[in-house]
């Protein structure tokens, strides 16, 4: 038996990111415009780097409190209580080493060999991947794209079978940009409470909602005893994708499990980091709000140059800020993401990477500088013009 042999299966069967694949690829090569990865261009500004410099200088390097230090933990609940007019006490906020920690942990919780966990599709694909590491069983569940992207709640109802332990539901919606509305949202919580589900939240693009403010939210229609837990990530708000920091709202009642969890996974957060993700909260709402504007902009400029080659074929985003777009003709995304490496230097993800309902897509990240979409816009668009 070899080496790799020896190991779990659902860790050999671990795929390697068919995002990651195409930045190897690209990543070095001069003039690249690289709009593969889900960040925006921007640093973390000063207000949160100077709070986590401060507590660096100050000491603040030993063990911590796992569950998270009581003034981020206070923030999250003053965060909720301006975006979301909804007060939560601190006991309802778990400090996770990222977004995909805190998932990781609400896996762990929730779900374990053979039981079912119902996701929608396309997603980002590290949700799926984590749940079959689990050795979990991830079920998709396509969204449908005819008229614009949209949820069938009636598909979701038929995939749950006796061993469905939970539904994940990303809105705004990581490729798609798809955004639930509160019918749809009443709809999922009403099957979950008809089965006895949980929902894993991940409504970590909320503010990035090119509506009349935040986007539609479970905690708009959910009571406090509903099976729901909520991760999130200090990464796309405020510009924090390289400081792994994320959260988790849960019932307090099971604040000591996750915890625990924490204890044996990261065994909680560096402090002085907590003290810059604190510092964004309290202080970062107009920041948010500069970036989604951007991002509003770039997101116009982009769908406009590539709507005007008649090539190209997409739903102009609600949420998030991503386009997830087809090219006529075009029906392998991963040789064309390659593709377009090599021949308009612009780095796409390809729609492959984001499984069933993604194949014959690309994902374009648009957060960023709009002088760069604006000529990788006019790159792919003379791409396009070529093939």
């Amino acid at each position: 038996m070899t080496l790799i042999d020896s190991l779990r299966p659902e860790a050999r069967a671990a795929p390697e990111s068919g995002i990651v694949a195409v930045v190897n690829y690209g990543r070095l090569r001069e003039g690249m415009i690289p709009l593969w990865a889900g960040e925006g261009d921007l640093p973390t500004p000063a207000f949160i780097t100077d709070a986590a410099s401060k507590a660096l200088a100050g000491g603040e390097t030993f063990y911590t409190w796992q569950r998270g230090i009581p003034d981020l933990r206070q923030a999250l609940s003053r965060y909720y209580a301006r975006h979301f007019s909804k007060t939560f006490p601190e006991e309802e906020f778990i400090v996770t080493g990222s977004g995909m920690h805190a998932i990781q942990l609400a896996l762990d919780a929730l779900a374990g060999a053979g039981d079912e966990v119902v996701y929608l599709s396309p997603a980002w694909p590290n949700f799926d991947a984590a749940a079959a590491i689990a050795g979990a069983i991830p079920v998709a569940v396509t969204l449908d794209s005819g008229n614009g992207w949209s949820c069938d709640v009636e598909k979701i109802a038929a995939s749950i079978t006796p061993r469905t332990k939970a539904l994940f539901i990303n809105t705004p919606s990581n490729p798609t940009g798809w955004t639930a509305d509160h019918e749809t949202l009443q709809a999922i919580l009403d099957l979950a409470r008809a089965k006895n589900l949980w929902i894993i939240a991940d409504e970590i693009y909320s503010l990035f909602h090119y509506g009349h403010g935040r986007a539609p939210s479970f905690l708009d229609i959910a009571s406090a005893e509903d099976r729901i837990l909520y991760v999130n990530s200090f990464s796309k708000n405020w510009a924090m994708t390289g400081w792994r920091v994320g959260w988790i709202k849960t019932h307090p009642s099971l604040q000591q499990v996750f915890e625990n969890l924490i204890q044996y996974s990261n065994s909680g957060v560096a402090q002085f980091m907590q003290r810059g993700a604190a510092a964004a909260l309290d202080g970062g709402d107009a920041f948010v709000a500069e970036q989604v504007e951007r991002a509003r902009k770039a997101r116009d400029l982009v769908c406009g140059i590539l709507g005007a080659t008649d090539r190209a074929r997409f739903t102009v985003p609600q949420g998030a800020f991503y386009l997830f777009f087809t090219v006529d003709g075009i029906t392998d995304s991963r040789t064309a993401a390659f593709d377009i490496v090599d021949k308009a230097n612009v780095g796409l993800a390809p729609g492959t990477a984001f499984g069933p309902g993604g194949e014959a897509f690309l994902r374009l990240c648009f957060h960023r500088r709009l002088d760069q979409i604006e000529e990788a816009a006019h790159r792919l668009a003379n791409w396009m013009k070529a093939i």
